[in-house]
């Protein structure tokens, strides 16, 4: 079969759907993967992927480049001729999904998370809700990530087709192996991985960092990731003051987990957030916003710490309650956070569900 997948950027198709990509291609299928072009293309492509350059501004809302990517589409679609598409993310699941739905080529698309433009009500809200009708329709299957985004698009109208919950994006549990709790040397150390953004957020995590380092003083926030909007200043001035420590883009974020105490995501909105499983594999902690992709992954003090969305307040209380617990105590909780990925997040639950509904529609071809 010859396998088409949208997606937004390569890092994420990368790190955290390379084995469904590997799977494909050890069965002997070409996998043609459309994306802009990065330093995780050759990676891709070692792995046996055909790529295809697709420039996509995966925050834009210029609607004349929006037309351009979905004719892009089409025309990628009509040269491949691919059995099925496979799409990630908001535009390659809408665009994608619209140039399948004309070109007559069955699709399954995945459900990453409802975004900004979701989120927030609005005319944006309405022409991003009627754009998913129309790309969504006619998927073969539509993967969720949660429970509350399924509910979502069910009870706006929005899915006609079948579709299946997964554990998000899953984790590799031989990669994000379990480690050993760091020593008790009287140091906290947080760690944030994700895109510096608003909507991740960052302006409540550098606020609390603020509060918590006044009255701990041997605490440690390090940050990682790309720096999305503009707090370069910001980041830099409280680097310098000691009060986090900011590493930029990092590829081997595993190393950094690694040293952590626990990993902090105040974030907004997600699917499911893949941050938060790589770190509780790795045998660490959680502290997240009780938000849908966040509040699944771990369970309330056993595993992590929830706190309220967009609440500095409350983000502080979950910090100081980690700091003031007993070492024992916070080893034990990242053995249970281990325990839980094992039992509901292995990535092989994932490439399972993709796989059976590949082959469903390779019965449906014959």
């Amino acid at each position: 079969m010859k396998n088409l997948v949208l997606a937004n950027f390569g890092m994420g198709l990368y790190n955290f759907r390379k084995e469904i990509l590997k799977e494909l291609i050890n069965q002997n299928n070409d996998v043609y993967i459309s994306l802009p072009n990065d330093e995780y293309v050759p990676k891709l492509e070692r792995l046996g992927c055909k790529f295809v350059e697709t420039h996509l501004e995966r925050r834009g809302t210029n609607p004349i480049k929006d037309v351009r990517l979905l004719l892009h589409y089409i025309k990628l679609i009509k040269r491949i001729n691919p059995d099925v598409v496979l799409t990630y993310t908001i535009k390659p699941n809408v665009y994608g999904g619209l140039a399948c739905r004309i070109t007559k080529t069955p699709y399954i698309t995945n459900i990453t998370g409802l975004g900004t433009s979701v989120e927030n009500k609005g005319i944006i809200q309405k022409i991003t809700l009627m754009l998913n009708k129309i790309g969504l329709k006619k998927a073969a299957c539509l993967f969720f990530q949660n429970d509350t985004n399924l509910k979502f698009f069910l009870d706006q109208n929005i899915v006609k087709s079948k579709t299946r919950l997964i554990p998000g994006s899953g984790v590799n549990l031989d990669h994000h192996t379990f480690e050993e709790y760091p020593e008790d040397d009287g140091k906290h150390r947080f760690l944030f991985i994700g895109r510096m953004m608003k909507s991740k957020g960052i302006e409540e995590l550098l606020q609390a960092a603020k509060i918590v380092i006044e009255k701990y003083p041997n605490t440690q926030f390090d940050l990682i990731g790309h720096c999305e909007e503009d707090y370069h200043q910001q980041l830099a001035e409280l680097d310098q003051l000691g009060i986090i420590h900011y590493h930029g883009q990092q590829n081997n974020v595993h190393s950094f987990i690694k040293k952590s105490h626990a990993t902090i995501l105040p974030s907004y909105h997600e699917g499911t957030a893949n941050v938060l499983l790589e770190s509780a594999s790795s045998g660490r902690p959680v502290l997240a916003s009780r938000v849908p992709g966040c509040i699944e992954t771990f369970d309330e003090d056993v595993s992590g710490y929830g706190f309220e969305v967009k609440s500095v307040e409350s983000l502080v209380e979950a910090i100081i309650k980690f700091i003031k617990l007993p070492y024992e105590q916070k080893k034990a909780m990242g053995i249970a956070g281990r325990k839980k990925m094992e039992k509901e997040y292995d990535r092989k639950i994932v490439i399972n569900a993709y796989m059976d509904e590949i082959n469903n529609l390779k019965g449906e071809m014959v």
